[in-house]
């Protein structure tokens, strides 16, 4: 802090819940990976093992990755909001990137197999996640990172920006537990009833993944987790609108 003053601490029991959040996102690429290399042969880019790489991507980029770029503003309270939003819209834009590697990676291994593309719910649901989620990425960056847009403009988007970071979230981990179901059918449809480790391992994911979802969602919509402006974020803010709306700071709009 200034003067000497020793930085203040976050709110109690957020750094607790932080911690969860990335302990059960790590035990979820573990399991993933565990599926996969277990049960499923491995992970190779090239020849039959291809298809594995969508799972994997998309558990790493859709939602590990986006929950903690969502948790980015909480974390980093003290920090400068403007490498504040940068490290969110990096980590935004890495998770875009494994996730169309996962994209690109199905999509190769239906046509080397002569399967079908996009007929199933969880092929609409993930590529709506996908599509919204990259629109999104693309708005916010345009809105908040690049200059050019006016105060009001911001602070009108600005609430739909954070409901939809919320639900595309919601969204990404809704297009998994549907394609965890879907491959479980493909491939273990008549022994998935008896209990089999490979379908124990696989629904202890899909109960990791909503545990990831609601920890997140929780330290998202606790009112008095959000980060507060620093005292000359707020000066910034205010000259910010006196340039682009032509008020005067402090004065009645």
């Amino acid at each position: 802090g200034m003067d000497g003053a020793p930085p203040a601490a976050g709110p109690a029991g957020l750094s607790a819940f932080v911690a969860v959040s990335q302990l059960l996102g790590l035990t979820l690429l573990g399991t993933t990976g565990a599926w996969l290399g277990r049960f499923r042969g491995g992970v190779a880019w090239h020849g039959p093992l291809q298809f594995n790489v969508h799972p994997l991507c998309m558990v790493l980029g859709m939602v590990f990755l986006q929950g903690d770029a969502l948790l980015v503003y909480r974390v980093f309270r003290h920090e400068a909001k403007r490498s504040t939003k940068a490290l969110h819209a990096l980590l935004h834009g890495l998770a875009l990137l494994i996730a169309l590697v996962g994209i690109v990676a199905v999509f190769e291994s239906h046509r080397t197999k002569g399967i079908p593309d996009m007929y199933s719910l969880h092929s609409w649901c993930g590529m709506a996640a996908f599509v919204l989620y990259l629109l999104q990425w693309l708005l916010g960056c345009g809105f908040f990172l690049f200059p050019g847009a006016s105060f009001s403009l911001r602070s009108w988007y600005k609430p739909h920006h954070i409901f939809f970071g919320i639900a595309l979230f919601v969204l990404s981990i809704t297009a998994c537990l549907l394609g965890i179901t879907e491959m479980l059918l493909f491939n273990i449809r008549d022994s998935y009833s008896h209990f089999v480790p490979e379908g124990v391992l696989a629904n202890t994911l899909g109960v990791l993944l909503v545990a990831f979802g609601l920890v997140v969602g929780y330290v998202l919509t606790r009112d008095d987790w959000k980060r507060l402006p620093l005292a000359e974020e707020l000066a910034l803010s205010m000259d910010f609108k006196t340039l682009t709306e032509g008020e005067s700071p402090g004065g009645g709009t």
